[in-house]
């Protein structure tokens, strides 16, 4: 398989998970009951949390091996620039959480689903841009980066969209939104995450010399989405252990992927 259908194949897998979620809406008759949802959102923190790991801190650091003993600096740096740019990105995009009363970001006239579907679709951005790192790394071939890992972080984010997909369709359609309108919106959630990773491929000329200043930056925005969001929803209400648990099991999920295909 060359590497253009490579590539294809690895920013469309996670639009998929996600259109895929998103058609639960046409199955489900109800919105998810909280439980489920704490088990899918923690489940998504520990996919994320993993991938943030195993897919881009370590390799980073072993990249910048020839540092020596600073081989840590770059993922530092890198880790605390995606870090702030989330910050900023949060503090500026008008947003709404699943279980928040207020919104987020500067002031807007937006419908609460609309400030909804913002708030999935901020925390897509860094999965996008985790995945045009990778496979602009693949492209190089020569930053320690295999098909296979590039395929288990695609894999892992599209395992951990699905459930993404129905936390944002169902709730839109029980809001009042039809069964398509809904299905649409979250896809749509979705769809910035290709198109995040494409410009980062696109990107990949002044990419490669800073591979694990972009690896760990891609690292630091989604672990920035998980700490901010992922785990206060997983942990809200009674039963929070479902939401530990299932975290638990996204973040053994992604490990295996990375190592088996890695």
């Amino acid at each position: 398989m060359n590497h253009t259908i490579q590539i294809l194949y690895g920013l469309l897998i996670p639009l998929f998970g996600t259109s895929a979620g998103a058609a639960c809406v046409f199955f489900l008759k109800r919105e998810l009951k909280p439980a489920i949802q704490r088990s899918f959102t923690g489940f998504a923190a520990g996919v994320m949390t993993a991938a943030s790991v195993w897919s881009l801190l370590i390799p980073a650091i072993a990249q910048s091996a020839g540092l020596g003993r600073l081989s840590f600096m770059p993922a530092f740096i890198g880790f605390w620039t995606g870090i702030l740019f989330l910050l900023f990105l949060d503090s500026v995009i008008p947003h709404i959480h699943m279980h928040a009363d207020k919104p987020e970001g500067i002031k807007a006239g937006f419908s609460r689903t609309t400030m909804l579907l913002l708030a999935v679709t901020l925390h897509n951005i860094p999965e996008g841009i985790a995945v045009g790192v990778i496979y602009a790394g693949l492209l190089s071939e020569s930053s320690l980066i295999t098909a296979g890992g590039a395929a288990a972080l695609s894999l892992g984010i599209a395992i951990q969209n699905f459930p993404e997909g129905a936390i944002i369709s169902m709730p839109l359609h029980a809001a009042g939104k039809s069964k398509p309108q809904a299905f649409a919106d979250g896809v749509l959630s979705g769809a910035v995450e290709p198109v995040f990773g494409l410009l980062t491929i696109l990107a990949a000329s002044w990419i490669i010399p800073a591979m694990p200043y972009m690896l760990s930056f891609a690292a630091g925005a989604m672990i920035y989405v998980v700490v901010e969001e992922l785990i206060p929803e997983m942990s809200a209400g009674e039963h929070s252990n479902i939401g530990v648990l299932a975290f638990s099991a996204g973040f053994t999920l992604m490990m295996i992927l990375d190592v088996a295909l890695g």
